[in-house]
């Protein structure tokens, strides 16, 4: 939950569209079909973004940020991922959104001085070290142990899932500063670290896998890594509160990406339709071809309601956790979907690569994996909004 805000108003969200459609729209198809058979980085896009001061749309203003909130960072995603780049667009700048917002929140102002402009002008590249292959979802049970030593911390362990390691210049380390069995409660005792990703310490390993590939996931081990206390984020052993607050954003983020790349597979889907000539007619004349379409449409449209309706609670400063899981379940499914509908569309051609949408279907399927499987969502819906007794 957040401190209120004015909402935006359409007018509002209309120009972010139109600011970030004029950013996209020099990186076509084939530049992103391109970065998805070599792998390298969109640095093109991420430094164009960061000039349009896209980085810093949800930063404080007087730190070179616009100080806006989820909604209109929710329009700007979806309005990324649907420009042709699907997740791998959205993901090269939503890391910038809210993952460093334990920064905002409970950083110094120091520590705001020395990280945040350098976010938001894109000088400095940040990947998030939170996820353990032995953990995953159960946060509370990593293994990372930051071990407090003479002006600062020794680090130990591994990571998982770490995006854009491989281009990153800072790391966001979720650490435990105690042990699992020496806490009073499962949360405590897990500390924050904000500080440079030191290669000589830190080793990554690239992670292959079937999209996003421009956007690089690895498995990071940290051997003796030394923290400065003033890399600290807030209070020692209180780190896992401080993640909370971007939680919520985080799944509303994901299902703005997860509507951008839904609207564009459709919208491909349905111009192919339209162009398709067999047995002396367009494909989009018969209903086999129009009806699934049209309820992929219907569900999208559905799926946007429950979006907004997260982001507007969330920066009203009401409770939204509901509603921002559900956001990402929604979207996550309706995005699959299309992408998939758009494959059946174009039938044969829908397996080539020059068509894109086998490369929107690749990644629809990472909208639904993550960052939140659609079991827990389904977990956390029936405990927190049915009452039903918690099963895990």
């Amino acid at each position: 939950m957040t401190a209120p805000r004015p909402l935006p108003t359409a007018e509002d969200l209309e120009a972010i569209r139109d600011g970030v459609r004029a950013v996209c729209a020099p990186f076509g198809d084939d530049y992103w079909l391109d970065h998805d058979n070599t792998g390298d980085f969109p640095r093109e896009f991420h430094r164009a973004m960061a000039d349009g001061g896209w980085l810093g749309i949800t930063m404080p203003e007087e730190y070179g940020g616009s100080g806006l909130g989820v909604t209109e960072a929710m329009t700007m995603i979806r309005e990324v991922a649907s420009c042709g780049g699907g997740f791998a667009a959205s993901s090269t700048i939503h890391i910038n959104l809210f993952g460093p917002h334990p920064i905002v929140v409970k950083g110094t102002a120091e520590q705001k001085a020395r990280w945040v402009p350098r976010l938001v002008s894109g000088a400095d590249q940040v990947c998030f070290g939170f996820t353990e292959p032995d953990a995953g979802l159960n946060t509370t049970r990593i293994k990372t142990f930051a071990e407090k030593v003479p002006g600062g911390y020794r680090v130990n362990g591994q990571k998982v899932w770490t995006s854009t390691a491989q281009v990153a210049n800072k790391i966001m380390l979720l650490t435990r500063t105690t042990k699992f069995e020496d806490v009073a409660r499962p949360t405590d005792g897990i500390t924050i670290f904000f500080t440079d990703l030191d290669r000589s310490r830190i080793d990554v390993h690239l992670i292959p896998k079937m999209g996003r590939k421009a956007v690089d996931s690895n498995a990071i081990f940290i051997e003796d890594l030394f923290i400065p206390d003033e890399d600290r984020i807030g209070e020692e052993g209180k780190g896992f509160g401080y993640i909370l607050h971007s939680l919520n954003p985080e799944r509303i983020l994901i299902a703005a990406a997860a509507m951008g790349i839904g609207s564009d597979a459709l919208r491909r889907a349905v111009q192919y339709a339209k162009e398709r000539v067999v047995f002396d007619r367009p494909i989009g004349q018969n209903q086999g071809i129009q009806h699934p379409l049209a309820e992929r449409w219907m569900y999208l449209e559905s799926a946007w309601l429950m979006v907004e309706k997260a982001a507007q609670l969330y920066d009203s400063g009401l409770p939204c956790g509901a509603e921002a899981n559900a956001a990402k379940f929604l979207a996550a499914r309706a995005c699959h979907d299309a992408a998939w509908q758009a494959v059946a569309t174009h039938g044969g051609f829908g397996y080539a690569k020059e068509y894109h949408v086998e490369r929107l279907y690749r990644e629809s399927a990472l909208t639904r994996l993550a960052p939140i499987t659609e079991q827990l969502i389904s977990s956390f819906i029936a405990e927190k909004v049915l009452g039903l007794p918690k099963s895990y």
